[in-house]
């Protein structure tokens, strides 16, 4: 069975600083943005692209226009394209297309050139592949409209000529809270296993990277054993397979929440009560987490505010200035006791239904 904090607490993890294993979010917290940019750029703030009065009168003055290309629009995506329109209504910025490839390469790049011939003066956009989508992305800058790119940039692209800025999630740091926070519940060492995107996806691969180096650096009584799966809807078979070849994993990091359902319901169906991290609070993870059966912490993304600092680089671009190369959004640690207050935070809406029940089920240990 997981253990429970009050146990954890009683036995602090080797190497660790035992409020990790407490009920205080912020123990969790990494101090500032883990880790580097796609091309090794240091992390600037989305302070760092706030607007003037002057610079927003500017702004509404333009009568700027813009494509969104996306992908996967998820309540996660959605909640990032509401903080990119909520910004844009703000300065008179009108969005004229959003379009959405669902991972498929072939796809983006015919959003891609289609968007350009709407002739906006911006994109904002997240590569599905950042090699094979290059060539396209290329002909934005061609064609004189200004691009900002979302977690990934394109490989080969130069800035600021050809793109504006990277914004992007504290994927690192997400990594990092965790790995603390599944660290907690194998006091006495072992194995976890990672269950991983097997796309090269510079976020996907900065998450897994700050899980790995937190446990080398604070655990090398833990030993990790991986699994990756390259389409999402398999990702519970995967786990499923991986949990049936390795009886002796003690807990599991996935990727992002999807998969970690697919880890979850694998571990139900197998009758196995092991403790499971991941990134993103999505619905089903949020009930997930609120009733703390399986999933038992993790570093969430802020799609709303990621949507406002895409929004606010752009304009900067807009206007002549040169927005950082990176922006790092910070990350939120969030464990059974702050799950609906960082759904708040992360959405802007309130919780759903289903994890307030969950919460009330399991008080007073959510709140």
């Amino acid at each position: 069975a997981v253990a429970s904090s009050e146990e954890s607490e009683a036995a602090p993890v080797s190497g660790a600083t035992p409020d990790f294993c407490g009920e205080d979010a912020a123990a969790l917290q990494p101090q500032g943005i883990v880790g580097q940019g796609p091309n090794g750029e240091p992390a600037a703030s989305p302070d760092d692209v706030a607007l003037t009065d002057e610079e927003a009168a500017q702004v509404r003055a333009g009568n700027f226009t813009v494509g969104l290309v996306f992908q996967f629009m998820n309540d996660w995506s959605k909640a990032q394209i509401q903080g990119l329109t909520d910004t844009f209504d703000e300065y008179g910025v009108k969005i004229i297309s959003t379009t959405d490839a669902n991972f498929k390469v072939d796809r983006q790049i015919a959003d891609i050139e289609n968007t350009i011939q709407q002739k906006p003066s911006g994109i904002i956009t997240i590569p599905v592949d950042d090699v094979a989508t290059a060539p396209a992305y290329a002909k934005v800058s061609e064609a004189g409209i200004k691009l900002v790119f979302m977690d990934n940039a394109a490989k080969g692209l130069t800035y600021p000529d050809q793109y504006q800025s990277v914004i992007s999630a504290d994927s690192q740091g997400n990594g990092q809270i965790a790995a603390a926070k599944l660290s907690c519940y194998i006091p006495e060492g072992g194995t976890i296993g990672v269950i991983d995107f097997g796309i090269t996806f510079f976020v996907t691969n900065e998450r897994t990277k700050g899980v790995k180096d937190w446990f080398v650096a604070n655990r090398p009584d833990v030993t990790i054993k991986e699994a990756a799966f390259t389409d999402p809807d398999k990702a519970g078979d995967v786990a499923a397979n991986f949990l049936t070849a390795n009886p002796d994993v003690q807990g599991v990091f996935a990727v992002w929440d999807g998969p970690a359902q697919g880890v979850i319901s694998a571990l139900r169906a197998e009758g196995k009560n092991i403790p499971v991290t991941t990134i993103d609070l999505g619905d089903q993870a949020a009930t997930e987490l609120a009733g703390a059966e399986y999933l038992q912490g993790l570093g969430a993304q802020r799609p709303y505010d990621q949507g406002v600092a895409e929004a606010l680089a752009l304009m900067n671009a807009f206007i002549g200035k040169t927005p950082p190369a990176w922006i790092g959004v910070p990350s939120l640690a969030v464990i059974q006791k702050n799950v609906l207050e960082a759904y708040q935070e992360v959405y802007k809406r309130e919780a759903p239904k289903e994890t307030v029940a969950a919460c009330e089920a399991a008080a007073p240990a959510c709140g």
